[in-house]
Formats: C-alpha cells, sequence, structure tokens
C-alpha cells in the first residue's frame, strides 16, 4: 500500500515532465469531491479485489488478440481502462470496475451506467474539469487525484488509465495481477483514438505509466504478470498460460 509520502516525488517528477500544475489538479478535484456522495463503494472494492486475481485491461496494440480470451473467463475479476471499454462491451465483456479520467467513449460510459453494476473509479485533474459532471449518472463511483487525497477523494497511485488500475488493484491486495492489452511501446493501440498531434504526449504518458509499473513490482506484494508487452518486474506469460497462472 502506497503512502502519499512515497508517491509525492513521482508526482512531483509528473508535475515537471508535463508541465502540470499541482493547483489545477487540486481545483479539478475539489470539483468531483463535492459531486460525490458518501458511500461504501471502498469496502466493495475491497471484498472483490482481496485475495483475487485480477485482470487488467488497456487497449494498446495487443488488446484485438486479448478479447477472444477474456470473453473465457467471464467470472474473472476485471479492471479496465476507459479506452479499452467499447470493444470490450461490443465483445461481451463488462468490466467490474472501470477506471477513467472520462476521456473514454461517452456513448459507451452511459451505456453502462444504464444497465450494468460495474463501479466507476474516477480521476480529477486539471484538464478534465467540464467532464466531472458525468459522474454524478454513475450508480457506483469513487474519485481519485494525483496530488494529495482528501474528504472523498482517494490516490492510490499510478498517471494513466491503464496504471492506475494496476495500483488499484494493488492497493487492495490483489493475490495475483495479470495484464491484458498493455504494450507500453512505441505503438499506439487503435483503440486509443489518439489524434496524430497528440501522438508525441501519448506515447510519453505510455513510457511513464511503465516507469511507474516497475516501481510498483519493486514493493507490491501482489504477483505481476503479462500477457502483453514484456514489463520489467512483471512476468510474461502466453494465454496458454492463463489457466495454470490464475489457479
Amino acid at each position: 500500500m502506497i503512502q502519499y509520502s512515497d508517491w509525492k516525488k513521482k508526482y512531483s517528477d509528473i508535475l515537471m515532465e508535463f508541465n502540470y500544475k499541482e493547483e489545477k489538479d487540486n481545483e479539478s478535484a475539489k470539483i468531483l469531491n463535492s459531486i460525490l456522495e458518501s458511500s461504501n463503494i471502498i469496502e466493495k472494492i475491497s471484498k472483490l479485489i482481496k485475495n483475487k486475481t485480477v485482470f487488467v485491461i488497456g487497449s494498446g496494440p495487443s488488446l484485438s488478440r486479448s478479447i477472444s480470451k477474456l470473453k473465457n473467463y467471464k467470472n474473472s475479476v476485471k479492471i479496465a481502462a476507459d479506452s479499452s471499454l467499447k470493444p470490450l462491451v461490443e465483445n461481451g465483456v463488462v468490466p467490474d470496475i472501470i477506471v477513467t479520467d472520462l476521456d473514454g467513449d461517452r456513448d459507451t460510459l452511459e451505456k453502462i451506467t444504464r444497465t450494468q453494476s460495474s463501479i466507476f473509479v474516477v480521476h480529477a485533474h486539471a484538464d478534465n474539469k467540464t467532464k466531472l459532471e458525468l459522474a454524478k449518472n454513475f450508480k457506483k463511483c469513487i474519485g481519485t487525484t494525483q496530488a494529495k487525497p482528501f474528504g472523498k477523494i482517494k490516490n492510490f497511485g499510478g498517471f494513466t488509465d491503464g496504471d492506475r488500475g494496476v495500483f488499484l488493484a494493488s492497493h487492495f491486495c490483489a493475490k495475483k495481477i495479470i495484464l491484458f492489452g498493455m504494450d507500453f511501446g512505441e505503438r499506439i493501440g487503435k483503440f486509443s483514438n489518439t489524434k496524430r498531434s497528440e501522438r508525441k504526449i501519448k506515447l510519453m504518458k505510455l513510457k511513464k505509466g511503465e516507469f511507474l509499473l516497475e516501481w510498483l513490482s519493486t514493493f507490491t506484494r501482489s504477483e505481476l504478470f503479462t500477457t502483453s508487452r514484456p514489463i520489467k518486474g512483471f512476468k510474461k506469460i502466453t494465454y496458454r498460460e492463463l489457466d495454470i497462472t490464475i489457479t
């Protein structure tokens, strides 16, 4: 479990590297805190994850190959970055937890809100203030920030939706964490809907996400695996090895 004092140095590096402003992140977090209602969702997340094998799903190039495999594991706990949500839902894979800064496909988010029981972990940062009202529609929702947590706003660590999902699973003591569609390479997955003008910054974010997962691997108590591109500290496994790994 990460203490904010340990995370603060990583956050300071993120602010400097990406020219972000902590006060802007805090402004956004305050808005989200005012929107969210008090709830017992944290307890539900803990019960869902603790001592379980958890799949964390991103929208990297390997996601296309992963979906058919994920469909075979209907009862496995799944945490998804919101950019992976549309192709997952279209193929009948509904995550238990959705980690989102509300940049994903809005129609899919609203569809799940109307018909499913997924838990939303909504992240507040400087650039999504105008989107935070959408959180009012989520029946099961908690809020997160990169900055210092307060009130109803938590900080489990992580930077992009994908690696925040891994930090979340680790925080709540998953027994094993297995990555799908999280490639962190020089290619951007087609499901991320990244504009050409945003490609450079997207690759920078992916690199930072990978760096943070490598850091997490040095102290987490969860066993770490990936079916995607190799990551330092994560054991690379094939789809054929999934059944063995899950047990």
